[in-house]
């Protein structure tokens, strides 16, 4: 179905609005759409009315009842435009109803008609505006719901960044703590592996010079001791820092440099005028008494950290006690040793007999002071060689051995037997100290027999070279060690010497290894003695002790004291 109309004045652009609204609402057209294509036209026929000419308006129908229609408007301008190029102007929209169910939708040619044809578009208008108006609300609920759904949305992301900074701040805080106990662990593992490494030497220059290797570069770049060897040397201030003597004098830590050092327990001091621009840590070396000096520090990078610092102080405490003891040690070490060797024999002269003898002191530790050797005469011309061993070390040990040896002169006036002066020995050192034990050889040498005397308490036996080389252990059955809770008579052992032999007593300290035992040192001990020719130890008797210690110590360090006394007969005993 066609219809057309000629577009001409407003009138006829007002019925052919009207016209096609009313059947575009007979087809079933939707009030929106209706709507929407009446102003749509509306606007092109008011377009075409300002241009002026005649245009045609027309509506096409296509479609069959079976299927839905479409609605084909077309506004063909009028000759005069379309010389002048107006293009056409359509439209298409949809048809729900039928064509036979549609009305003609003429509007009559009168203006009571129009009237109402404008009035009833109106209608038409009120719905679409009240569909706007439900749009609005809707739009307006829905911008509602958007709205609370951000402030929801916004009020989570800000709970779950709240979330993740606690979250952040609880993994940083966790780390920091690792990192603390972590650092904690390495500094009190340095202190004790520090301390045991100071603690092992009994000599302070060996530990003064083990604290820089210790410090440096981990926790100083270098490091200075300075020790007190003199009461003046505190008050001395040239050549070292002023903070360092500033530590001397009041016994408190100090820290020089051109900003403050915060570190706990130590008080600032300017920057040292030798070196302004290095700080500085004086931490004084304590004692009980005063401080035995200061230890000076320079840290490892621009400044220590605080804890760094504490364990640094501590360290020096623990170095100043190591410092202190071996100092101690030494000393007594120093005043046992020179006891020692005061109380030693100048060895008598006896004709027909040669005396040799050697004490040498441990080299490491105080293990020094029980050795001991005496050579005296008795009233009836015999001569009484002694060689023995106080357990125990250092001063007390020297002053025991002293007394053995005044006891032992005393006795030996009466003129008694090796065995039975070792026997009033034991009784002696068992009522004099009960706790004290000893060993000991005595050998008795006379000039009108050819016999040697000898009797042994717990000690290593005698070494008899012949004059033909042949070595002897004289290991007859000994007593045991003078003093211990038993009651003892030690016996006595003779042997048939002949000129040119030669005696060696000894103390444990020459053959005695702790990873070998004292058998294969006296086996050694033997050897090397049975290597001397008698011509040798005839000529030379105080170099053949030399040579002979030579090569049963060079082996290993002394660990104790040792003492050897070599007795050689020549031609006038037994001739």
């Amino acid at each position: 179905m066609m219809r057309t109309w000629q577009i001409t004045t407003v009138t006829d652009a007002a019925r052919a609005r009207i016209s096609l609204a009313r059947m575009a609402a007979a087809y079933g057209v939707p009030t929106v759409e209706r709507t929407r294509l009446a102003a749509a036209l509306s606007a092109h026929l008011r377009q075409c009315l300002t241009k002026g000419g005649t245009w045609r308006l027309t509506m096409d129908l296509a479609g069959s009842p079976a299927e839905e229609g479409l609605l084909h408007v077309v506004v063909t301008p009028s000759p005069e435009a379309c010389a002048a190029g107006e293009p056409l102007w359509e439209v298409t929209v949809p048809c729900p109803e039928t064509a036979e169910a549609a009305e003609d939708g003429t509007v009559a040619d009168d203006t009571a008609a129009l009237s109402e044809a404008l009035l009833g578009a109106d209608e038409d208008t009120a719905v679409v505006l009240d569909k706007l108006t439900e749009q609005e609300d809707l739009v307006s609920f829905h911008r509602e719901e958007l709205h609370q759904t951000n402030q929801g949305v916004l009020a989570l992301h800000a709970e779950l960044d709240a979330a993740g900074r606690a979250q952040r701040e609880a993994f940083a805080a966790e780390r920091s703590a690792r990192n603390e106990a972590e650092s904690a662990r390495r500094r009190l593992t340095f202190l004790a592996d520090a301390s045991a490494v100071l603690t092992a030497s009994l000599n302070h220059e060996e530990i003064v010079r083990r604290l820089p290797d210790l410090l440096v570069p981990e926790y100083a770049s270098s490091v200075d001791v300075w020790l007190f060897d003199h009461e003046e040397d505190k008050h001395r201030s040239a050549p070292h820092p002023a903070a360092a003597v500033v530590a001397a004098r009041t016994g408190r830590p100090q820290y020089a440099a051109d900003h403050p050092g915060n570190l706990p327990g130590v008080e600032d001091q300017p920057p040292s005028a030798l070196d302004p621009g290095r700080p500085l840590l004086c931490v004084p070396l304590p004692t009980r008494r005063a401080p035995l000096g200061v230890l000076t520090l320079s840290p490892p990078g621009g400044r220590w950290d605080p804890d760094d610092a504490v364990m640094l102080i501590e360290l020096t405490r623990r170095a100043s006690i190591a410092i202190d003891n071996a100092r101690r040690f030494e000393h007594n070490r120093d005043i046992a040793e020179t006891l020692q060797r005061a109380l030693l024999t100048d060895l008598p002269v006896t004709p027909g007999l040669s005396l040799a003898a050697r004490y040498l002191p441990a080299t490491h530790g105080l293990n020094i002071g029980g050795d001991w050797y005496d050579a005296f005469p008795q009233r009836d011309g015999g001569l009484i060689t002694v060689i023995g061993d106080v357990t125990g070390h250092g001063l007390h040990a020297a002053v025991m051995m002293s007394q053995l040896r005044t006891a032992l002169r005393a006795y030996a006036v009466d003129g008694d037997s090796p065995g039975r002066l070792l026997t009033r020995l034991h009784r002696f050192l068992h009522h004099l100290q009960p706790d004290l034990y000893a060993t000991a050889v005595i050998a008795r040498f006379h000039p009108d027999e050819p016999t040697l005397t000898w009797a042994a308490a717990g000690h290593p036996p005698p070494v008899l070279r012949l004059p033909d080389g042949t070595v002897r252990t004289l290991d007859a059955k000994p007593g045991a060690m003078l003093g211990i809770p038993l009651t003892q008579e030690i016996a006595d052992h003779t042997e048939q010497l002949e000129p040119g032999s030669t005696l060696a007593l000894y103390t444990d300290g020459l053959v005695e290894r702790r990873a070998q035992g004292i058998d294969p040192g006296i086996e050694r001990l033997a050897s090397a003695l049975g290597g001397f020719r008698s011509a040798e130890l005839d000529a030379d008797l105080e170099g053949s002790a030399d040579r002979l210690l030579h090569p049963l110590l060079s082996d290993s360090e002394r660990d104790d004291d040792v003492c050897l006394l070599l007795c050689h007969v020549q031609g006038g005993i037994g001739s």
